[in-house]
């Protein structure tokens, strides 16, 4: 055996001799830092699987009151549609009275005509003042401009007392509600005076 063959021989065992026994070899380095990014990944994919929970929870709850706050409001709406006529037909349960003792007087025998036709008429004025209380207003524009939002023309006819294009004669009275128009008055509109004929 020559002399390199002991050189050499002598490398490669101070080499062997100077890695610390036990450490793992180069390329395993990665391994405890992957180990820890899964340790990682899994935390935060657990945290969000939580915080995913608590959203979908806190959804459900505002779902429920918001469906329990529709239905609220539903039976409110009905409820509303059927009592608000209430305070109107309370003020005309009066006017119904009324008009019962109208209607009796005038069954009696030898009923008189116009004690009869005066107290209807009371149950009239009664009536108009208990509706009038709840915001209904007449509109019978006699001799007053035509107005197509208030008023309903159904013919023309001449006038020597109303001026053209204002209204002659109410055939059946309007009524508005607040403002807005129930039903518009029905009218006849002034031509303005007739035209003297002509000479034949």
């Amino acid at each position: 055996m020559n002399s390199s063959d002991h050189t050499g021989s002598a490398s490669a065992s101070g080499a062997e001799s100077s890695a610390a026994p036990g450490a793992p070899a180069a390329g395993d380095a990665t391994v405890p830092s992957a180990a820890s990014d899964v340790a990682k990944w899994e935390a935060d994919l657990a945290a969000a699987r939580k915080e995913a929970a608590e959203h979908y929870d806190r959804y459900l709850r505002v779902a429920a009151d918001f469906e329990n706050a529709r239905k609220r409001t539903i039976r409110e709406k009905e409820e509303l549609r059927q009592f608000a006529a209430a305070r109107v037909l309370e003020d005309l349960i009066p006017v119904l009275d009324s008009l019962a003792l109208a209607v009796g007087a005038a069954k009696a025998p030898n009923a008189d005509l116009k004690s009869l036709i005066g107290g209807v008429d009371m149950v009239l004025t009664q009536a108009k003042a208990a509706l009038s209380q709840h915001g209904l207003k007449e509109l019978n524009p006699v001799a007053q401009p035509f107005d197509p939002n208030l008023h309903e023309s159904i013919a023309v006819q001449p006038s020597a007392d109303v001026p053209e294009g204002a209204v002659a004669t109410v055939v059946r009275t309007g009524y508005s509600l607040h403002g807005r128009v129930l039903r518009p008055a029905s009218v006849i509109l002034s031509s303005g005076p007739q035209a003297p004929a002509s000479a034949s």
